[in-house]
């Protein structure tokens, strides 16, 4: 069975905390509910109600898990933090679950990481020889283990002293009896942001988390910034030398919600200024611009009023079959992409269709989607994608295929064109991305994005890779968070 999101790279997690509101677990799970597109696979709270902490953790999604009163009931406190999580590979148990806890020598501290740690199984073998023992198959457990083994005094010089070990991108929040305390990497690979709710300081991935429960969003954490939120306010730390910022330009074509915005940059424009970027350097006669829902639709509302050709739902996603659907028999097998995407007929018969994509990864489900469009009577099928070329694997907490499998890395475009099945196929330029976001090329000026997916510049060590020790994707055993 072919599943359009198993050909889409996965996030990496979101993340969630609030410091000093009564109603913390509720709006823990509220802001879990929103980031839900960030991890599908498990979701856990963490509270503290002064004296103790408290934790539910479970498989599957946040609706699944925090849908009770009771639950929510049972987890007491006014302070809290939350994790959805997506796995990359292996099987996702229950001690995967963040946020992850530990009672320290300074008292309960808990963690929930959103990235992944570059040389976090070196770390990891380090810890083991030092007599450390590990219950998860997760990087986020080496940090926890560098804070507990630290020699500094403070909670937070632990931490500092913890987080100079580690290279990675990463996001991170942590919790302890009295701190609430948000991290990014030195180059801000990964989102945080920070806002207020009646007094109460914020920390989400994303603003939609912050919209949903109505706070008021204040600032975006900066690369290598440690906010540190107590009962006095939030304290800023820099524990680290200053570094040009190379946030993940994936975030805006792909991951992050439409409606959230990003250092200032509202993610559904910018993938309008995107289409519109796409239509210009990838131009072709057609009636009708269809997105491939639901990624595809803001890149594609910004095609066709460039192209000025009409913009239509020629495709219809079906939002209510789960992961466990049905387990196709062998004659059925063929229905692939059909059980969550049906063709619009009246739309797309006899018409000469631009499909708008987001990015293609291995291609399997592209050649499905446009079989599906040309049984629906389509006459001719152009293909337009909002992204590069997909060359790169991604070593900083997103699930991408290795570079065997990536369709971009193996074929050149006429290859992928023909694999496909489409008339035409198009990427946008990496300098029609950089203007799209910048108003420049990214020829032009030192990039301001991390866009190794496409271009093979990673601005971070692969350390673990580097060294020989893992063949593959570097968090722990092949997975991410």
């Amino acid at each position: 069975m072919v599943s359009y999101e198993a050909d889409k790279p996965r996030d990496e997690c979101g993340i969630f905390g609030i410091f000093s509101h009564h109603d913390s677990a509720a709006h823990a799970a509220l802001g879990l509910h929103s980031l839900q597109h960030r991890g599908q696979e498990a979701t856990g709270i963490v509270t503290h109600d002064g004296r103790q902490f408290h934790a539910h953790r479970g498989l599957g999604q946040v609706g699944e898990n925090f849908g009770s009163q009771d639950v929510i009931d049972s987890l007491r406190g006014t302070s809290a933090i939350g994790h959805v999580r997506y796995s990359t590979s292996g099987e996702t148990i229950l001690r995967n679950v963040q946020p992850l806890f530990a009672d320290l020598a300074f008292g309960g501290f808990t963690v929930a990481h959103n990235g992944n740690l570059t040389n976090g199984y070196s770390l990891r073998q380090e810890l083991v020889n030092q007599g450390c023992i590990f219950h998860t198959t997760m990087d986020t457990e080496v940090i926890i283990h560098l804070v507990a083994t630290s020699s500094q005094k403070t909670v937070i010089d632990r931490m500092v002293e913890a987080l100079y070990q580690c290279v990675g991108a990463y996001s991170l929040i942590a919790m302890t009896e009295d701190l609430l305390i948000g991290v990014r990497d030195p180059l801000g690979v990964r989102p945080l942001v920070l806002g207020i709710l009646d007094g109460a300081y914020v920390l989400a991935s994303e603003t939609c988390a912050l919209d949903i429960i109505g706070a008021s969003y204040m600032r975006d954490i900066e690369p290598g910034e440690m906010a540190v939120i107590s009962s006095s306010g939030v304290k800023s730390i820099n524990p680290f030398a200053p570094e040009k910022s190379r946030f993940c330009i994936f975030e805006y074509i792909y991951f992050a919600r439409p409606d959230s915005a990003i250092n200032g940059i509202g993610v559904y424009n910018a993938r309008k200024r995107i289409g519109a970027e796409l239509a210009r350097e990838a131009p072709v006669e057609a009636d009708v611009v269809v997105p491939v829902p639901d990624s595809g639709v803001p890149a594609a509302i910004g095609f066709a009023s460039e192209s000025k050709i009409a913009f239509e739902l020629g495709i219809i996603r079906n939002h209510y079959v789960g992961r466990t659907f049905i387990e196709p028999s062998q004659q059925i097998r063929h229905l692939g992409v059909r059980l969550k995407h049906s063709a619009n007929r009246s739309e797309l018969k006899g018409k000469r269709v631009i499909l708008v994509d987001d990015s293609i990864v291995r291609g399997t489900t592209s050649t499905k989607i446009v079989e599906m469009v040309r049984d629906a009577g389509a006459s001719q099928v152009h293909m337009r994608i909002a992204s590069p070329p997909t060359e790169y694997s991604c070593f900083y907490g997103v699930d991408t295929p290795h570079r065997d499998e990536l369709l971009a890395a193996n074929l050149d475009l006429e290859q992928m064109k023909r694999a496909i099945g489409v008339d035409s196929l198009a990427y946008i330029s990496m300098d029609g991305l950089y203007r799209a976001m910048t108003g420049h090329n990214r020829s032009s000026t030192e990039p301001q994005y991390c866009d190794a997916c496409f271009s093979g510049d990673y601005p971070i060590e692969l350390a673990d890779n580097d060294s020989g020790n893992l063949p593959a994707q570097l968090s722990l055993l092949a997975e991410q968070r």
